[in-house]
């Protein structure tokens, strides 16, 4: 059952029946598609997109990434230097080096996944969420309708700009319901803000000069390559270090999580499959507590690499809850699944195990990422925060 509201939905004029604009809102000719740009693809999930294009099509992959502290081009792994990867470090709120990529490739799909994306970080430092979430995504859109504009006939009509966003711009649910492509805007942390803003620019310059647009919300992803400020890696790594795990407030946040690869074969299917105009809810129908999470992390790292003093799950520490924490995130991914024919293909704990084992057999990719400045804000975000009262 989803959770409706009174209002009329969002987009509710063309959510499902996409406005035409002047141009087809027909599905993607796949055989014509030979280059496609992705934003933030040396990120988690824009690597994963990279990496399943890369061995999934024949496409020419243009990954632009300004390859910030979170951007890795290890995770690329055998695309990094594939014939048909380009990796062009960019930052996305520079137009005129936007123009430039765009005037040498000429690509006919853009996924824009580039974004600053931590809860926690978007509460101490906002402004630069604002920077890249908002000010970066009309700066792309601006360059991207030039070119849009610019073509002709085929190709005009065949181009398509995929906006990949996040269920955070729904609020916080009760313990019943799920989000779909019609739940209202209620985000509640200046990171689910800027992400709500980049929907609306997204919308509006569809509706506005006509940008034949796709949006996609998914929920919270884990998998191999992310970075370990979040909550999986998080886990896996502190445990293994023997250190404390932090579990917010009584650690029962509910999130519904999504395999990595799982929500790049989602976003090819969008991409090449879905409707102008139309947003899709990209969900793993997994719903687990924070605390469930933890565990289930500890009991497969029990299992894999046994720790001599006992359960890893004894390393468990309650803190202050996060500022604004939302409580309960739930999509319901029916109308993907229906329209378009995806499902996830790993369950929670399968996707669990593939993770925790890729960490293990992956400690130099480790090693790279966890920096002098990626141990400081760990100092700064949990050492110091006081266990709840």
């Amino acid at each position: 059952m989803c959770l409706r509201s009174a209002r009329p939905p969002r987009w509710a004029d063309d959510r499902f029946v996409p406005r035409s604009h002047g141009f087809a809102s027909t599905l993607f000719n796949q055989s014509k598609l030979s280059c496609v740009l992705v934003t933030g693809g040396a990120g988690f999930i824009g690597s994963a997109l990279v990496r399943h294009l890369v061995r999934e099509t024949d496409v020419t992959v243009v990954n632009v990434d300004a390859l910030t502290y979170a951007a890795n081009p290890d995770s690329l792994q055998e695309a990094l230097h594939h014939r048909r990867h380009h990796l062009e470090r960019i930052d996305i709120c520079d137009a005129a080096a936007l123009q430039a990529v765009f005037q040498r490739y000429r690509p006919q799909v853009v996924v824009h996944l580039a974004a600053e994306s931590h809860v926690d970080r978007s509460i101490a430092a906002p402004a630069a969420f604002v920077r890249t979430n908002v000010v970066g995504t009309s700066t792309l859109l601006e360059v991207a309708r030039e070119h849009w504009q610019g073509m002709h006939g085929e190709a005009r009509q065949a181009f398509r700009f995929h906006h990949v966003s996040t269920d955070e711009v729904f609020g916080s649910l009760g313990s019943q319901g799920a989000f779909d492509e019609t739940s209202p805007y209620r985000p509640n942390s200046p990171y689910a803000a800027s992400k709500a803003a980049s929907d609306h620019l997204v919308r509006a310059w569809h509706r506005t000069y006509g940008l034949p647009v796709v949006t996609s919300n998914c929920s919270n992803n884990y998998g191999p390559c992310q970075f370990p400020e979040k909550l999986i890696p998080l886990v896996i790594l502190r445990a293994l270090a023997g250190e404390s795990l932090p579990v917010y407030g009584d650690g029962q946040q509910v999130r519904d999580w999504l395999y990595v690869e799982d929500h790049a074969r989602a976003l090819h299917t969008v991409l090449t499959r879905g409707q102008v105009g139309a947003t899709y809810c990209i969900g793993g129908r997994a719903e687990r507590t924070n605390l469930e999470v933890i565990q289930a992390v500890c009991a497969v790292l029990d299992r894999l690499r046994p720790d001599p003093q006992g359960s890893y799950a004894r390393l468990v520490r309650y803190v202050a809850d996060r500022p604004g924490h939302d409580r309960r995130y739930a999509i319901d991914p029916s109308h993907i699944e229906r329209e378009l024919g995806w499902q996830p293909q790993e369950s929670f704990d399968s996707g669990i195990e593939k993770t925790v084992r890729w960490y293990l057999d992956n400690p130099q990719w480790v090693d790279r990422v966890q920096s002098g400045a990626y141990r400081q804000w760990l100092e700064q975000n949990y050492a110091n925060r006081p266990s709840p009262t």
